[in-house]
């Protein structure tokens, strides 16, 4: 089967640092537990997208961004986000497999783990909450990929294409 040519990694960055800037977009405080995970969307894209290109190093590197950002301690963004790219990598070959509905439950599932970790992480610095609604992001993020990935599968043609 021959092989679909490539996107320009430029375009690949672009749509990272895009999710990177809608993640750290100032929200309301009564919102803020209702933003999509954008950036681990968009990880989650890629490294099923094109696993050969973007992977572990991409979302090291977006996660100490991510921390610097936002002023958290040094590496905690960056072993979420490494973490989700290695999972990403684990189930590649069946995510690709899945309809787009299947693909929403195991984006569901990958972004709870790692809001999961995220949370635990925050209880050893400090920020000690005891409520479920750290998930929220998780679950809104899974409602929104099947639109995310058709919307991004139609640039990546048009991109080809052209």
């Amino acid at each position: 089967m021959p092989r679909a040519p490539a996107v320009p990694l430029l375009v690949v960055w672009f749509s990272l640092i895009l999710a990177l800037c809608l993640q750290v977009m100032p929200l309301a405080d009564g919102w803020q537990v209702y933003r999509p995970e954008w950036l681990g969307l968009m990880l989650i894209y890629w490294c099923m997208r094109t696993p050969d290109r973007v992977g572990v190093f991409h979302g090291f590197v977006l996660g100490i961004l991510m921390d610097l950002i936002e002023g958290t301690a040094l590496g905690q963004h960056a072993l979420i986000y490494a973490l989700l790219a290695f999972l990403c990598a684990l189930v590649y070959p069946r995510f690709r497999a899945y309809s787009l509905v299947q693909q929403s439950a195991l984006v569901l599932v990958l972004l709870g783990l790692m809001q999961l970790v995220a949370q635990w992480l925050r209880t050893i610095v400090g920020d000690f909450s005891i409520h479920l609604a750290f998930l929220i992001p998780a679950l809104i993020s899974a409602f929104l990929w099947p639109w995310l990935a058709t919307m991004f599968q139609a640039l990546e043609r048009r991109l080809v294409a052209s």
